[in-house]
């Protein structure tokens, strides 16, 4: 298989935790790809008529893109627990996507369109998503959080992972302890300290 891979994409970054925390890194050859919204890769756009990051290229069927499908894919692959606990799984994970999509969608708005060109409103907006998703994880999701792994809680850390890295001053950790205590944790396990991005 090949995983069409940026190491500072969220989406790809959660792949890679659950590649590693199912023993399936070996069997990945990682295609790395620099893509973004105004100039996607060819080669990308060829397996993933989308032109988004992760795509899995499979020798025994279709590509699989987006990273919930890929993730469910790899964890029936490897015989794992990791989408089991029903519905409130598969929402703890929509809502950690949901955070990864708010904080890509502002990065793109501070790093790729015109400083003059920039709209504070939907900058305002995006931000929101990302703090109020936060606060329901904080008052809502700990329990799930704290309980067996599951991709919930990889899905949530690398989206928090996300924040950090691209909006350090976002201040998503105030007013959320429990959630930073879980994260704290969570951030050492040796997967996350595996597929961490680049600092630059």
């Amino acid at each position: 298989m090949k995983l069409y891979h940026a190491p500072t994409s969220p989406y790809v970054r959660k792949v890679m935790v659950l590649l590693h925390e199912t023993d399936q890194l070996a069997d990945v050859e990682l295609r790395p790809v620099a893509t973004t919204p105004i100039s996607p890769a060819s080669d990308l756009k060829a397996a993933n008529p989308l032109a988004k990051i992760p795509a899995l290229e499979r020798a025994d069927g279709a590509t699989l893109y987006d990273s919930r499908v890929i993730c469910a894919y790899l964890a029936e692959r490897a015989g794992n627990a990791l989408y089991a606990g029903g519905w409130d799984t598969r929402v703890l994970e929509a809502t950690a996507d949901g955070i990864m999509e708010a904080a890509v969608l502002l990065s793109y708005e501070k790093r790729l369109r015109p400083a003059d060109k920039q709209w504070p409103e939907w900058i305002e907006g995006q931000s929101g998503k990302v703090l109020g998703g936060c606060a329901a994880l904080n008052t809502r999701w700990m329990s799930h959080l704290q309980g067996p792994l599951r991709i919930g809680q990889i899905a949530v850390a690398c989206a928090l992972s996300y924040v950090d890295f691209r909006h350090p001053d976002m201040g998503w950790r105030n007013g959320n302890e429990a959630l930073a205590e879980w994260f704290a944790a969570f951030d050492s396990r040796p997967s996350m300290q595996a597929t961490r991005p680049p600092e630059s």
